[in-house]
């Protein structure tokens, strides 16, 4: 009964006219970013965080998860029709939809993905809608030293789940939380880390950092790729699957979205891994294994439909632990400390027209997405079309004067300006700069957690250990760690980063 009063509470902020406003806006733009491979949602969200800030906050978080759902619809209309995946979750579907779509199946394609994103979506809806207030009350039992252990597991599974060297992304979650440091100190007051620089004296701006090293850091990156685009010219068809086609993908759509769901849970690239997770069940599970990679309808259906669930479901630990499980996450959790909300178990209780306006406006999204996503398969098509070269521009245009407006300082500009060459180089060198994101994100909710824990067993550092739930998380994450190192896992888990790459 509580959770249907709830959700009519989320309905009745989500259905007001500026938030369905904004939920389309963000659909919209989620799916042209994933139409045009090249900047993705991670850019996007932190070039548009600067023009939130004159909006309410449950409809700018609204408008930026649209965005962020958008692009798994988007990037799986490029992977059918250009065979290039406008986002890294939809690398599988390029396998069989792109040849779907060369036999003239495109329709059928496209159709079946928007279908199994949709009842993806739906589903991951009602998971969050049922596992928000059970998780918030068992977070509500966290005490400092709790947390702290918390966001420590939460920075090792990033660190293992990250695609590259384990090594390498320690350096970046230690980079990151280094960079959270800088600025004032938050028990003295002192300046610390700031080199006498005034300008960094409140610390590095989140927006400024995140602007940088992903908005204009991919910029770069794209501007020395030769463009190639090979769009389908052969006739789309029919877009609604008939009854044999919707047979067939009924029961993968359901396993994609079962391991969607529960990968999308996990920190790093959880929610990446899950349609490379349900293609490689449906190839087992087939009685013809041969036929994936050949237009096998299965391997459109599971990818598709996993993608979306883990999307979704990754908002979890963000809105009931106020732990980012990736860098879409941190984004957002940028975006409510920007707001002055604290990440955690009290938004459900603090601002529950925010958390369950957001629960309710994710099903509205996939509602707009699979309406308004099939009739515009003709304009996204002629957009494949337009030159890279002639949107960089406006994109850089775009970022300076969005950043310029937030404090007014020209040292800002100069500042995405100098973070974006830091990660194209991070990149070009083998570093993931997503975990130096999440780093930053948690170092100062770390740093203050870690305070308050000391301070309240008056600087005894057992109190880490003889919590039970506290010793249990540093536990797992040391465990976590040790087998990520060990040779065999390494191995293995370079094998599954390579086929995802």
């Amino acid at each position: 009964m509580e959770l249907i009063q709830n959700l009519g509470l989320g309905f009745a902020v989500a259905l007001s006219l500026q938030n369905l406003g904004l939920c389309l806006l963000g659909c919209l733009v989620g799916t042209l970013i994933g139409v045009l491979p090249g900047v993705g949602p991670i850019a996007t969200i932190a070039m548009l965080l600067p023009i939130t800030f004159g909006l309410d906050p449950a409809g700018a978080l609204i408008m930026l998860a649209g965005i962020y759902y958008g692009a798994q619809y988007g990037g799986s209309t490029t992977a059918i029709l250009v065979n290039i995946p406008g986002e890294a979750t939809a690398v599988v579907t390029t396998l069989d939809g792109h040849a779907m779509a060369r036999r003239g199946r495109a329709g059928i394609a496209l159709g079946i993905a928007a279908i199994g994103s949709f009842f993806a979506g739906t589903v991951a809806t009602l998971i969050i809608a049922a596992l928000g207030r059970p998780l918030t009350e068992l977070a509500m039992l966290f005490r400092p030293a709790e947390y702290f252990s918390l966001m420590l597991m939460g920075l090792v599974l990033a660190v293992v789940l990250a695609s590259g060297s384990v090594i390498r992304a320690i350096a970046m979650v230690m980079v990151g939380v280094l960079l959270s440091c800088v600025g004032t100190d938050i028990e003295t007051g002192e300046a610390r880390m700031t080199l006498g620089w005034f300008s960094i004296a409140d610390g590095i701006d989140f927006s400024v950092l995140a602007m940088g090293i992903f908005g204009i850091a991919e910029i770069l990156r794209n501007l020395e790729v030769t463009e190639a685009r090979d769009v389908v010219r052969a006739r789309i068809g029919r877009l609604l699957p008939g009854r044999e086609e919707l047979g067939q993908s009924a029961k993968p759509i359901m396993r994609g979205t079962v391991l969607g769901a529960i990968l999308g849970l996990l920190p790093g690239n959880g929610a990446v891994l899950g349609p490379f997770a349900s293609y490689a069940v449906e190839k087992r599970l087939a009685k013809d294994p041969s036929r994936f990679g050949k237009g096998a309808i299965e391997g459109v259906a599971g990818p598709e439909s996993a993608n979306n669930a883990g999307a979704q479901t990754s908002f979890i630990p963000m809105l009931t632990l106020g732990i980012p499980p990736n860098a879409v996450m941190a984004l957002m959790v940028g975006a409510m400390t920007i707001f002055g909300i604290v990440p955690g178990p009290q938004v459900i209780t603090a601002h529950p027209q925010l958390f369950w306006g957001m629960i309710a406006s994710m099903w509205l999204g996939n509602l707009m997405l699979l309406l308004i996503n099939l009739p515009l398969v003709g304009v996204w098509v002629r957009l494949l079309k337009v030159p890279y070269r002639l949107m960089y521009p406006t994109i850089l245009v775009f970022c300076s004067v969005g950043i310029y407006s937030i404090n007014s300082q020209i040292t800002d500009v100069l500042f995405i300006g100098f973070f974006g060459y830091v990660g194209y180089v991070l990149v070009k060198v083998g570093f993931e700069p997503a975990p130096l994101l999440l780093g930053f994100v948690l170092g100062s909710l770390m740093e203050e957690n870690l305070r308050r824990a000391l301070v309240l067993s008056r600087g005894d550092p057992s109190v880490f250990v003889t919590s039970p739930i506290s010793a249990v998380l540093l536990f797992i994450s040391a465990g976590v760690l040790v087998l990520a190192l060990l040779p065999s896992v390494r191995r293995e888990r370079d094998e599954v980063f390579a086929e995802a790459d």
